[in-house]
């Protein structure tokens, strides 16, 4: 067990390290205090490591790995990387993270139909009932600041055209290996399962406005990091390499995730991809 976890580690370190020249900011070139505090405050208009509370040991451990090295390290800017803490939170239903990190979206200029997109993406992957949790979540910070809602309509399908707008969106990144490894269920169920898939996933989502494609298979590969889902997470990095995301951005989205979801979810995902084949 002991060597098993050693290798694990081993593995993450040695698929760190292999990134570490694409670092938009190496946190050697800076004090981790510094980058911490500089970071939080753009975040969250706040001062980081402030010592006080009833756990200052804990939120300093926390602030510095997070603000002071994940956010430094690997490919993604800092709108991709708050997307991904957001649909992180959301699956965990981690709801007061999750106030305090759609404010800080909003502090850095990501626009609210782009935070709702995000939160609305989740929902075919986690349900509906922690997808509504989270959608109350942030439309109380939007109405807190200001923002007025019901938020803009985003929907381009209707019930006519769902399916095959949303075939069109699917075929490109998984082709039909959904209703070929559903072929063996009894009755209408082969044929049903795969539909609501291409209809409920990517007819209802994937085609609505405020994030792109190629974004919304990031923040989806980010949920199921943080759900574990290794059949999923080998698809999906697959459909993200046909996206247009690199093997490197997963890796960095992963890492993303690190500090939410630990070490072990994170180095299987990171082994996982690893097995992926980019072209």
């Amino acid at each position: 067990m002991k060597s098993t976890t050693l290798a694990l580690c081993i593995t993450l370190l040695a698929t760190l390290n292999g990134w570490a020249q694409t670092q938009t900011n190496n946190p050697q070139e800076m004090n981790r205090t510094a980058l911490t505090q500089s970071t939080y405050n753009q975040l969250f208009g706040g001062e980081a490591l402030t010592g006080q509370g009833n756990d200052p040991e804990l939120m300093a451990i926390l602030q510095k790995f997070i603000f002071g090295e994940v956010f430094h390290t690997g490919v993604l800017d800092n709108k991709q990387r708050e997307l991904i803490t957001i649909v992180t939170l959301t699956t965990q239903q981690t709801l007061p993270q999750l106030r305090a990190h759609t404010m800080a979206a909003l502090n850095i200029g990501i626009k609210p139909i782009e935070i709702r997109e995000a939160v609305y993406q989740c929902a075919p992957f986690i349900g509906y009932p922690k997808t509504l949790n989270a959608v109350g979540i942030i439309n109380e910070v939007f109405t807190e600041r200001g923002i007025t809602l019901p938020l803009e309509a985003q929907g381009t399908v209707t019930d006519e055209d769902r399916y095959a707008k949303g075939l069109a969106i699917q075929d490109p990144l998984y082709g039909n290996e959904i209703k070929e490894f559903m072929s063996m269920l009894p009755g209408n169920f082969k044929d049903d399962v795969p539909r609501f898939l291409t209809e409920a996933c990517f007819g209802d989502y994937y085609t609505r406005g405020g994030l792109d494609v190629k974004t919304r298979e990031l923040l989806v590969f980010s949920v199921l990091v943080t759900l574990g889902t290794e059949f999923q997470i080998k698809a999906h990095a697959a459909g993200n390499i046909k996206a247009g995301n690199s093997k490197e951005t997963l890796i960095a989205a992963i890492v993303q995730c690190l500090p939410y979801v630990g070490f072990p979810l994170s180095i299987n995902a990171i082994n996982w991809v690893k097995t992926i084949e980019e072209h």
